[in-house]
C-alpha cells in the first residue's frame, strides 16, 4: 500500500477527482437497480453520496486508514447503516454475493501493475456481477508528449487555501519506466502559514501503470468483456483523439 494513501487528511483535501464524475457515477447507480460494489472506494468520495441517494452500496479499499476516515464520514452524513465498508484487495475479494454494478473511480485501476494483476481483479469482478450486470471504470490517456515533458521533473500540481488561512502545496516528481509502462510518483504535501512558512512537510509515493486505449479493450475482451459504452469526459462526449480521459462501460460477454 503506497504512503500517500496513509495521510487521509490531506488525500481529501486534494483529491476531487475528475470534472463531473461523482455525478456520472451516481447516476450509473442509480440507473442500476440493483447493488453496488465500489471498489478502491477510499474515503467514501462517490460511496457515501451513493448512500446518500439510497442506493445500497458496498465499499471495499485496501487501505483500513482510507476505509477509518470512510466510517467517520459516513457517521456524520448519517448514512453508516445504509452502506458496507470492506477492507480487502480488488486482485482477490470473494464477498459471497453479486452486484448491479461494480465502479472503479479516479483511474483506481492504474494501481494494479502487471497484467496478471490487472486480469485477476477483472477475474473477481465478472465473477461478482449479477446478470446484466455491469463494469464501470475511468482512466486517463497516456500522451507521448506529456510522458517526456513531465519526465524527472518536480511540478506543483494545486494549491489549497485553508479555513485557517494556510495553503497546502502539493508537488509531484514523477519518473517513468516506459518498458513497464509505470509512472513511479513522488508526491510532496506542503502545509504553509499565512506568512509563507512551511508548518509541515510529507513526502510519500505511489505507482500506476498507465495504459493505452486499444491495450485496454483487448485486456477486457481477453477477460470475458465487450465493451458496451466509452467516453471521452463524463459529460458523455464521444471518445477521440483529443481525449485526455477514457470512461469505460463493459459487460461480460
Amino acid at each position: 500500500m503506497s504512503d500517500m494513501y496513509r495521510w487521509a487528511d490531506y488525500y481529501d483535501l486534494t483529491q476531487r477527482g475528475v470534472a463531473g464524475d461523482v455525478e456520472f457515477y451516481l447516476d450509473m447507480a442509480r440507473q442500476s437497480g440493483g447493488e453496488v460494489l465500489d471498489l478502491a472506494c477510499g474515503t467514501g468520495r462517490i460511496t457515501i453520496p451513493a448512500a446518500e441517494g439510497g442506493v445500497s452500496v458496498t465499499g471495499l479499499d485496501l487501505s483500513t486508514e482510507m476505509l477509518a476516515r470512510a466510517q467517520e464520514k459516513a457517521e456524520q452524513q448519517g448514512v453508516s447503516d445504509r452502506l458496507q465498508l470492506i477492507q480487502g484487495d480488488m486482485r482477490s475479494f470473494d464477498l459471497q454475493k453479486s452486484f448491479a454494478l461494480i465502479m472503479i473511480p479516479f483511474r483506481s485501476f492504474l494501481h494494479l501493475l502487471h497484467i496478471q494483476e490487472q486480469m485477476k481483479a477483472l477475474s473477481c469482478i465478472r465473477k461478482h456481477l449479477a446478470p446484466g450486470g455491469k463494469l464501470v471504470f475511468n482512466v486517463f490517456v497516456p500522451k507521448i508528449s506529456h510522458l517526456y515533458e513531465e519526465s524527472e521533473k518536480m511540478s506543483l500540481r494545486s494549491t489549497y487555501r485553508l479555513e485557517t488561512g494556510e495553503e497546502v502545496a502539493m508537488w509531484d516528481y514523477t519518473r517513468y519506466d516506459h518498458f513497464q509502462q509505470l509512472s513511479e510518483v513522488t508526491r510532496t504535501y506542503e502545509r504553509i502559514s499565512p506568512e509563507g512558512i512551511v508548518q509541515e512537510k510529507v513526502v510519500g509515493r505511489f505507482t500506476l501503470r498507465y495504459i493505452f486505449p486499444a491495450e485496454l479493450h483487448h485486456l477486457l475482451r481477453l477477460n470475458g468483456f465487450k465493451v458496451t459504452q466509452r467516453f471521452g469526459s463524463f459529460a458523455k462526449t464521444p471518445f477521440d483523439s483529443t481525449s485526455s480521459e477514457l470512461i469505460i462501460v463493459a459487460e461480460p460477454m
